[in-house]
């Protein structure tokens, strides 16, 4: 069966913008201090009320209108967020109404940075066994709904927004190894309280001790998470290349998670990689949670810097631990 291709591109982010000097008014922390541990420069910020079915809907709109693909076309919809509008239903199923893909299912998908990354690869794999034949994607966190503003671990790092891509199959009989290529992922639960978002699920149910002691927002320990993050993607990446009998050199665009600036490099020089190949846009948007990817690849076609024939290698860190690694031929 042929492969899965990306054929459209969509990235969204609420309008409102919070620069690190807002920041400063608000907690104790300076923009120079931001910067130079994380790369980050401002973030977009949701207004109230607006949530993550809405932004998932927009840049699924988007999406199906750059491929000139019909609502009613669509046969499944996988949303990676870690902030649905609620419980159940699914976000998917929200979307799903909203856009009107009448014959579409769906899920979500919570594995937090690493949300699009896998998704990604789970709709390949629907396309590849020939069951569907669009298949939307969708990366998208409102992560100023679980953030504690009085926490400067996990406030100045992260912000709003995320993206959506159409699967298809490869249909260039001159070029069958356009699209997804190789993959591989890892979980580890040892990192589990690390980066976790205490109450809320069935081993802390909401009360009104949880909410007054902020269980209901991401605690994070910084240094044990950036350990993690700094030997894990370069690790994956060398793995997959190496597998593939590749090398850094062989890569035309590299499109890491945006967690920090100084992942990113390490990544880079652990593969031997000059950063003009390297996707970077975490001084605009922060860390967008499962919105990275897609915002980062929205980004690079923007910049003229995503072409087709391109060999490009994504890679995702995060919560769970998780991890991840993908390779893909680039198809339009």
């Amino acid at each position: 069966m042929p492969r899965a291709k990306i054929v459209s591109v969509a990235g969204v982010v609420p309008p409102k913008v919070v620069t690190n000097y807002d920041l400063e008014k608000m907690i104790e922390t300076s923009n120079d201090w931001i910067v130079e541990r994380t790369g980050i420069h401002q973030r977009h910020i949701a207004e109230k009320g607006v949530t993550t079915s809405d932004l998932c809907y927009e840049a699924a709109e988007k999406c199906l209108a750059q491929a000139k693909v019909d609502a009613k076309d669509v046969d499944l919809i996988i949303v990676a967020t870690i902030t649905p509008d609620m419980l159940l239903p699914a976000t998917a199923c929200l979307v799903q109404k909203r856009l009107g893909c009448n014959k579409a299912w769906g899920f979500d998908m919570s594995i937090a940075c690493c949300g699009f990354i896998y998704a990604l690869q789970v709709g390949g794999e629907f396309i590849k066994s020939g069951a569907h034949k669009n298949v939307l994607v969708i990366g998208l966190d409102v992560m100023s709904s679980i953030i504690d503003f009085t926490d400067r671990q996990t406030c100045i790092i992260f912000g709003d927004g995320g993206g959506a891509v159409l699967l298809q199959p490869n249909d260039e009989k001159d070029n069958e190894d356009v699209g997804l290529i190789d993959f591989i992922f890892e979980v580890d639960g040892n990192g589990g309280d690390s980066l976790c978002l205490p109450a809320g699920g069935s081993k802390m149910p909401a009360t009104q001790e949880t909410v007054e002691q902020k269980q209901h927002y991401v605690k994070q320990d910084g240094k044990v998470v950036f350990k993690y993050a700094t030997r894990k993607m370069p690790e994956l990446c060398v793995q997959i290349l190496e597998r593939n009998g590749l090398t850094g050199d062989d890569v035309d665009v590299f499109i890491p998670h945006q967690a920090n600036l100084r992942i990113i490099t390490s990544a880079a020089e652990r593969m031997k990689m000059p950063m003009e190949k390297v996707i970077v846009n975490i001084g605009e948007f922060g860390n967008t949670t499962a919105g990275t990817l897609p915002l980062a690849m929205h980004s690079a076609l923007k910049e003229g810097r995503l072409k087709k024939g391109d060999l490009v290698l994504f890679a995702s860190i995060g919560a769970g631990f998780s991890a991840g690694a993908l390779l893909m031929r680039w198809g339009y």
